[in-house]
């Protein structure tokens, strides 16, 4: 082993993580009762299917509970008010590791505990400063894997972000080369080139042209969360990642399964039956990776492209000769893929096992033994579930759903699945589907009726299909508010989910709920950029083509108009994060066409987002808007601030206080500016919150203020 990679590896087991213990869980034989309409989600079985771990947040926080799968017993495992994000039982029964936020921020930490509440510990992320979340568990259950991000030093980056630096391309993972819009395989960026173009077209870099691309992006959000490092873009020092598999006992050593210097994401997905191998993935979001690591010297025998999207991209075979992976290499949609490893395993070939025309697979679980699979193909935002053997010809076998979305599948005993499902008509729950049977909700997932207050049901969503300006087919869902009059145009609200990869799924939101008990409409499309519909899809906002999905959501806003369904003279728009940044630019780029806008922890200025935000955002950030110095220029023009001046409508800013991945410093420049152009601007910052709302006061009170804010800028 080379001296430089030796010191790396010597460097990553002196930052290696050591349990330590906390004070065992009290609320094991106490059950609260619930204090408001509740979720369950997150589900992972234990060995034998009995007993389910589970987030619920039936006390107004997402804490870590348990509870039989055919029964009403349940037990809360952890009552620290920390928000928890992930959960996993271990194979052997002996534990439960989950990831907390402390203090709701980005920054997580990776905790364990017994199923009976005590021998809780924090396993990694204790260290100030440092973040980790967790990975798979070996195959016995002795060890889990997890992944610390260590920040680089307090100079260096933001330094390098001002000054424009040669960038050392021994050590920046960000650095783009100069086709960084473009993707390979079939992927062709919709929507014509040049739209928008700015920068340089003498040869220099390349600031974007409108080519093939893909997706990655300020704000990373949804199931991976910090789910990374970053690279010290411009030349500045990078941060490490490193992966580990821990003892929770503490009795056995740490040990490394893979390190990188600027990595930005890098997650350990399965360990072989006989620990030979891990699977990693690794990369920013629209260039993800599989990597297949052999575990002795850490050495990278295999590589393959695969989707974005939920994590748990696959796993080895019994006899690890085979692994099954949920991929898009070289598609527009993610299939069930299988690579036959060698015995060293290197890749050997890959063969489809699985696909769907138009329809990506979105989330893949297996039965213990391997030989069985559950498929969730993403149909248009709805989900359809099927089991396939992976040993016979048998053809999938379909899985009704009582609702149209399913988040999670995980094993439940030998044959047996629990599945987290939401719906447009119910809160998040937890069903469980044992071996030949339909399946049922468990008793402790609030039940559909009482998904709200009775007096006002929930409303089923309709699909509509836009067509933006330049002939690309858009996507999203239309709420109409209760009561109102078919033929009569109403108040409407466009709203813009994060991502930009994320998509519009038909799930309950109770922010619409909100705002159409108010008597306005809402339509969330998906621009382009969202997932769902295509990797070509989700490129086709790679660099200057950000300018087309601006102009996609005017275009949202035509098409309700021209149907009838809304009244041009009351429009709205609204967002979280990357919508948050497109509700702040679509004001300013189309100034005419909204009465008002709410922008929630959304980027306003590009290069002062790169600068403030965590290493591992920025590294993703790169690869979907541009490098923050040698496409400076392009982030520039994109950026809402560059066009405050256009702004003509009141505007409500929302943030978290402890947001590290879209500082609030950004919506606060935003309302500031408006105030200083004599417009109506405010700003409401939820305390004890970052990216995501976790705290049901707190999202309370924000659907409140923003329901209260479109009523008093969209009424008559």
């Amino acid at each position: 082993m080379a001296a430089d990679a030796r010191d790396r590896l010597i460097g990553a087991m002196s930052a290696a993580p050591v349990p330590v213990p906390l004070a065992d869980a009290a609320g094991t034989r106490d059950t609260p009762r619930p204090l408001v309409s509740h979720g369950c989600w997150y589900p992972s079985a234990d060995p034998t299917g009995e007993w389910v771990a589970f987030i619920c947040d039936r006390t107004g926080v997402p804490q870590l509970w348990t509870g039989l799968t055919n029964g009403s017993e349940i037990h809360l495992l952890d009552a620290d008010p920390d928000p928890v994000t992930e959960v996993s039982w271990s194979p052997d029964g002996r534990w439960i590791a989950y990831t907390v936020a402390p203090g709701g921020g980005e920054h997580t930490r990776v905790l364990c505990v017994r199923p009976d509440g005590t021998g809780r510990r924090i396993v990694a992320g204790a260290d100030a400063g440092s973040s980790a979340y967790l990975g798979c568990w070996t195959r016995d259950g002795s060890a889990v894997a997890v992944t610390v991000a260590e920040p680089p030093p307090p100079t260096g980056r933001a330094a390098a972000l001002r000054e424009p630096a040669a960038p050392d391309h021994e050590t920046a993972f960000g650095d783009l080369a100069a086709g960084w819009a473009e993707r390979d395989g079939p992927a062709t960026l919709l929507g014509g080139a040049g739209h928008g173009q700015v920068g340089r077209r003498d040869g220099g870099p390349d600031h974007g042209t409108g080519g093939p691309g893909h997706p990655a992006a300020g704000p990373v959000h949804g199931a991976d969360g910090p789910d990374g490092g970053g690279s010290g873009l411009g030349g500045g020092a990078p941060d490490r990642l490193t992966a580990y598999l821990v003892d929770p006992s503490g009795i056995g050593s740490p040990v490394l399964v893979a390190a990188e210097s600027g990595a930005a994401t890098l997650r350990v997905c399965d360990v072989g039956q006989d620990g030979r191998f891990a699977l990693v993935r690794r990369g920013p979001r629209g260039r993800r990776e599989a990597v297949v690591v052999r575990t002795a010297d850490l050495t990278t025998r295999s590589v393959l492209r695969v989707g974005d999207g939920d994590p748990w991209i696959g796993r080895f075979s019994q006899d690890g000769r085979t692994l099954w992976l949920r991929s898009d290499h070289e598609r527009q949609f993610a299939a069930l893929l299988a690579a036959a490893l060698d015995e060293d395993g290197g890749h050997l070939g890959l063969s489809v096992v699985a696909e769907r025309e138009g329809s990506d697979l979105e989330l893949l679980a297996f039965a213990e033994d391997g030989r069985t699979a559950a498929l969730a193909w993403n149909v248009r935002g709805a989900t359809e579930l099927e089991t396939l053997s992976l040993s016979t010809a048998a053809r999938p076998r379909r899985v009704p759903l009582p609702h149209e979305v399913v988040t999670r599948i995980a094993r439940a005993g030998p044959a047996g699945t629990v599945l987290a499902v939401s719906g447009s008509q119910r809160r998040p729950g937890v069903w469980w589907a044992p071996p030949g049977a339909r399946s049922a909700r468990t008793p402790w997932s609030s039940r559909d009726e009482d998904a709200v207050p009775p007096g006002r049901p929930p409303v089923r969503p309709v699909p509509l299909r836009p067509v933006a300006r330049d002939g690309v087919h858009l996507g999203g869902w239309y709420y109409r508010a209760p009561g109102r009059d078919a033929g009569r145009p109403a108040p409407c609200v466009i709203h813009l989910h994060g991502g930009p990869e994320e998509q519009e799924r038909p799930v309950f939101d109770p922010l619409y709920h909100e705002l159409l008990g108010r008597g306005l409409d809402v339509f969330a499309p998906d621009v382009r950029g969202s997932s769902g519909w295509g990797r070509s899809f989700v490129d086709a906002d790679l660099g200057t083509g950000r300018f087309a999905a601006i102009d996609d959501v005017a275009d949202c806003a035509a098409h309700v108009v021209l149907d009838g369904l809304a009244d041009p003279t009351r429009l709205a728009v609204m967002g979280r994060s990357y919508g948050g940044y497109l509700t702040m630019a679509s004001l300013v780029w189309h100034p005419e066409l909204f009465r008002t806008g709410v922008a929630v922890c959304g980027m306003s200025d590009l290069a002062t987002f790169f600068a403030g935000t965590e290493p591992w955002i920025a590294e993703s950030a790169a690869h979907k808007y541009g490098h923050p110095v040698r496409d400076r220029e392009l982030l520039r023009s994109l950026s809402p601030m560059s066009r405050v001046d256009e702004l003509r409508v009141p505007l409500l800013a929302v943030h978290g206080e402890h947001d590290t991945n879209v500082p609030p410093g950004e919506s606060e420049q935003m309302v500031r500016a408006a105030r200083e152009r004599g417009l109506p601007a405010e700003m409401l910052t939820l305390r004890d919150e970052g990216h995501e709302f976790r705290r049901a006061d707190n999202r309370r009170l924000f659907r409140r203020a923003a329901a209260d804010w479109m009523q008093r800028h969209l009424g008559d």
